[in-house]
């Protein structure tokens, strides 16, 4: 049996050929598959809240629980029933909701439109440029669905006030405070759900986006 040779199996080791590397445009086309299916991902999911809040909308808006939950609010702060008020109310609260609806369809449409403009054989600055203007949209996505939750908390607080005073009626400080801690607490539990909802589903996206971004940087700054 022959002798095992350390050095000369180093040396035959070293010899080997090195596999050669993947050059800049290999890897820019990589990345820009990775990012074009990342955004195909946000898409596919705004999508499915986009379908699920249409059907959601739909269902509320046959039960009337939004007029419901109001007059109980009334009612305990010593109001009578004001059906033009609860009227007034329903026709804003579905306001806000078409408003939700069709600003979700038009960032549908957006990320759609980013996903159809990022092609695989794109230049590097200008897929750059495309993935922070994405990011962009995410963020404003997030922060409008924040807002809306936001103005439909002061409008049923105006609501509130507004039926209160039309009817002269002055409840105790101690009902009032716990009814409008309630709604401002709820307020923002829900925005915080939102936002834990967004950084968990977009975030983790947005992540894989950001290092994308940040090779592609690094191959544009060797390039100049």
């Amino acid at each position: 049996m022959p002798e095992f040779d350390l050095d000369s199996f180093k040396k035959t080791w070293q010899e080997q050929p090195v596999q050669p590397k993947y050059d800049n445009t290999e890897i820019l086309q990589m990345l820009n598959r990775k990012s074009r299916n990342y955004v195909k991902y946000i898409f596919w999911i705004s999508v499915v809240e986009f379908l699920f809040f249409s059907v959601l909308g739909l269902f509320y808006f046959f039960q009337e629980e939004e007029s419901d939950s109001f007059r109980k609010v009334l009612e305990r702060l010593g109001a009578q029933g004001a059906p033009e008020v609860e009227d007034n109310f329903g026709h804003a609260y579905l306001a806000i909701k078409v408003l939700s609806l069709l600003i979700t369809a038009y960032f549908v449409l957006k990320f759609y439109q980013n996903y159809r403009k990022i092609k695989i054989e794109e230049n590097l600055k200008g897929l750059i440029t495309r993935i922070i203007k994405f990011k962009k949209t995410v963020n404003a996505f997030i922060l409008i669905s924040i807002v809306l939750l936001v103005a439909f908390t002061f409008v049923l607080i105006a609501f509130i006030f507004y039926t209160l005073n039309s009817q002269n009626i002055q409840p105790s400080n101690s009902n009032l405070t716990i009814i409008i801690v309630g709604i401002v607490v709820s307020t923002l539990l829900a925005v915080s759900m939102i936002w834990f909802y967004y950084k968990l589903v977009y975030g983790s996206i947005i992540k894989k986006l950001d290092k994308n971004l940040d090779q592609l940087k690094r191959i544009d700054s060797e390039e100049n």
